[in-house]
């Protein structure tokens, strides 16, 4: 087959679990004999990148990337505000890049053209006009519940009112734009019956995020034992929104004694006021780190305290994947087929997340087992592998239709 994978980043490792998902995708149908080709919005903060995601796999596969800026400003917010769609997605379209993939699409005739979630649903019309391809919509979230969840956590009426006004515009470019796809690929059963909630009535496929396994070698003899630690791009508010519920929560426990453990704070665009956090011996905010894996290996419990978002949160599935002990809450283990207990620890509250940890770094023994049935669950659920072939198979049911 002939693919086209249509993206609003540019999947480098250090861009967060969505770069992850879409550059294993390629991988996967790489390693299996289709043509692929990329065509990518460069979307990072100032346009500063140059260097290729992967320069193996780029040599394998038909590349475009264009830079675009997606700064917010004041005056584009206060103009959408008249406006019947969300500056979050509005601000992804650019006419160039438009022209840039009509040309790509004259130029080649495709059999499948995947459209890597709600930003690049702007380019659908276009991409309809010019090409005879199966169009499919990849949904890594479902975009207006974030905005939802993160109004309900805020206690200024503005604020909460601003975000459910954006919330409310991204469902109905949802509901809108969805059906017009020929099929839809999400990760988890509970996004499924989300778009079925909201009318879509295209085929819908639950294909979990998919890793390649062999990556993840674990080495418990260079991990530190009591640790706490998150990694993840903080450029994206649920994210950003849980380390700092966990850090304003947590941070005269874990200084005062009560929580005995190092917490070490990781990822790219971390906000400069993260350093207030810092406590010396006590609390370690990293930022962007050389390795990931390396940096996961080195550090024994995960903790995921998310309270919006959704889709399938890739972090947690490489932390099943180097073994870690998780601790998460429900929200951010949702889609996971996991048990509680047994795979994951699930906190939802100070309370719960104070027992975890309390009891974690305890026992030695139960953190390691637990790691290693997360180990097994992976190597069951989300074997690249296993993934592709289904997505093929996915792919071939649309194509006959």
């Amino acid at each position: 087959m002939k693919i086209l994978i249509l993206s609003h980043r540019v999947p480098f490792p250090q861009n967060g679990g969505y770069a992850i998902v879409v550059a294993n995708t390629i991988k996967g149908l790489v390693s299996t004999g289709h043509d692929v080709s990329l065509v990518a919005l460069n979307a990072r903060r100032n346009n500063h990148e140059s260097r290729l995601p992967d320069e193996d796999l780029m040599g394998k596969i038909n590349y475009r990337a264009y830079d675009i800026d997606t700064t917010v400003t004041v005056l584009g917010v206060a103009i959408n505000l008249f406006s019947k769609t969300s500056f979050n997605v509005d601000r992804f379209y650019d006419p160039e890049f438009e022209t840039l993939l009509i040309r790509e699409l004259r130029n080649t005739n495709y059999d499948i053209i995947q459209f890597e979630g709600l930003f690049v649903s702007l380019y659908l019309p276009a991409v309809r006009k010019h090409s005879k391809a199966k169009l499919i919509y990849r949904a890594h979230n479902i975009e207006n519940q974030i905005w939802w969840r993160l109004s309900q956590q805020k206690v200024d009426p503005f604020k909460k009112s601003y975000l459910r006004m954006h919330a409310r515009r991204i469902k109905s470019y949802e509901q809108q734009q969805l059906n017009k796809f020929d099929a839809i690929a999400v990760f988890t059963n509970q996004d499924k019956n989300t778009l079925l909630e909201y009318g879509i009535n295209v085929p819908i496929e639950v294909l979990p995020v998919g890793l390649r396994l062999e990556k993840y070698v674990v080495d418990i003899s260079k991990t530190e034992f009591p640790s706490l630690f998150f990694l993840g791009s903080l450029d994206w508010l649920p994210n950003r929104e849980g380390v700092e519920w966990f850090l304003d929560t947590f941070i005269n426990d874990l200084t005062s004694g009560d929580l005995p453990v190092k917490l070490y704070v990781a990822g790219n665009d971390i906000p400069e006021r993260f350093d207030d956090y810092e406590a010396l011996g006590k609390i370690f905010i990293q930022g962007e780190v050389d390795d990931a894996l390396e940096f996961v290996n080195s550090k024994s419990i995960m903790i995921v305290p998310l309270l919006s978002g959704g889709g399938m949160r890739v972090k947690i599935v490489e932390g099943m994947a180097m073994q870690k002990c998780i601790i998460s809450t429900s929200l951010g283990a949702e889609g996971i087929n996991f048990k509680n207990g047994h795979d994951i620890l699930i906190a939802n509250n100070r309370e719960e997340f104070f027992n975890a940890i309390q009891r974690c770094i305890r026992d030695e023994a139960f953190c390691i087992q637990l790691g290693k049935n997360a180990r097994l669950l992976a190597e069951k659920e989300h074997d690249i592998n296993v993934v592709t072939k289904n997505l093929v198979k996915f792919y071939a049911a649309c194509c006959k239709e």
